[in-house]
């Protein structure tokens, strides 16, 4: 779309909009969505208290907002539950005109809030995040802690298996007695693992392993019998990730218990010593580097250093002229120096020299090419994935 609609008269080209009259357009109509939800929800709310929706020939509210609204299922429950709490506390419109809150966090706060604590409650979750409410909700109302349990999922039918054709009803009982028939049960569904807080220092993590998985963690627990009698999932799998960040931290990051002392380069080379890498992760506390107008983004995944004078343009490999960067920002960051093209071209370079090999790509590289094509030879940073 290059045309934007304002107050159903104004035709906008989009396309024509500078960077920031753009970035200001966006923010209005942020606003503007958040006044008319806000608006919607107080709406509804009213129509509650009044059940228009049955003279409407609707049976419930929640029906008059899919059929008659045509909202989605999710749509109609958040700003109906939104409607409810408004009701109860109207200081929940201003929150949500304001940006303040989200439907999400609104529909998390709800059930949790009294006369009370509602003041309180609602001004901790400003501008949090879902999992920074879901966190605020296991403190208001803390669970026990979840029983470790390790159990097998039912398999799939084999009507469900590709390849396979179902048994004819009259050859699935091969005997008598109900036993010789095979139980039906249904196919297991394919849901993501769940790391939800249950409590303000207790979380319940809930995931589905392979039979390989599984027999390492029998393994694991026929070893650990002397120092975990009962065999406790979640201490093996506790003592398990303190073994993995080790490794990590070991191989991305060189911590280590002795650093050697810090050697001079022989030549000049994107590898980053261990000596910087340790020093560049705790100065830039374990978060991308990269500060906007509005604050330091926070990204702690995909990370990698970065350049500050890219290394194509003769930047030094030193703590001072590297920054911890998550990946969108390193890449950014190349985008304006270099243009989207030289991007691409390197994004191409890197899976190529992925595919063949560090060593035979550069050998392959520098025969093909001996004066050293910047996009192929140099880069303006050096990564380690994470």
């Amino acid at each position: 779309m290059t045309m934007l609609q304002r107050d159903m008269t104004t035709i906008i080209p989009v396309a024509q909009l500078s960077n920031e009259e753009l970035l200001a357009e966006i923010k209005l109509l942020a606003a503007r969505e958040r006044s008319a939800t806000a608006t919607l929800v107080a709406s509804l709310a009213e129509l509650d208290e009044r059940r228009l929706y049955l003279g409407e020939g609707y049976s419930s509210l929640f029906t008059y907002c899919t059929q008659a609204l045509h909202l989605s299922e999710h749509a109609a429950y958040g700003r109906i539950e939104a409607a409810r709490a408004a009701r109860r506390f109207g200081v929940i419109l201003e929150l949500l005109a304001d940006g303040a809150l989200t439907l999400t966090t609104i529909c998390l706060l709800a059930p949790h809030l009294t006369t009370e604590n509602h003041a309180k409650v609602l001004e901790s979750a400003r501008h949090k995040s879902k999992r920074a409410v879901e966190h605020l909700v296991a403190a208001l109302r803390p669970q026990p802690a979840m029983p470790s349990s390790v159990r097998k999922l039912p398999g799939a039918r084999a009507s469900e298996v590709p390849g396979t054709r179902p048994q004819a009803a009259e050859s699935v009982r091969l005997g008598p007695g109900p036993e010789a028939a095979p139980e039906r049960v249904p196919a297991p569904s394919k849901r993501g693992a769940v790391v939800a807080p249950i409590a303000p220092a207790q979380y319940k993590v809930q995931v589905t392993v392979s039979a390989e998985t599984y027999e390492k963690l029998r393994r694991a627990q026929d070893l650990l019998r002397h120092t975990i009698p009962d065999g406790d999932p979640a201490v093996i799998f506790d003592r398990a990730l303190t073994l993995l960040l080790t490794n990590l931290e070991k191989t991305k990051l060189a911590a280590v218990t002795r650093p050697q002392a810090p050697r001079a380069p022989a030549r000049r080379s994107r590898h980053v010593p261990a000596a910087i890498r340790r020093e560049v992760w705790k100065r830039d506390g374990r978060q991308c580097a990269f500060v906007r107008a509005n604050g330091r983004c926070k990204e702690r995944g995909f990370l990698e250093f970065h350049h500050v004078i890219p290394y194509a343009l003769d930047g030094p490999t030193t703590a001072e002229n590297l920054q911890l960067r998550c990946r969108a920002h390193n890449a950014y960051a190349s985008e304006q120096c270099f243009g989207s093209m030289w991007v691409r071209e390197r994004s191409e370079g890197d899976a190529w020299a992925a595919a063949l090999g560090p060593d035979r790509a550069e050998r392959s590289v520098r025969k093909a090419n001996p004066e050293g094509h910047p996009a192929r030879m140099r880069h303006s940073a050096v990564h380690f994935r994470s």
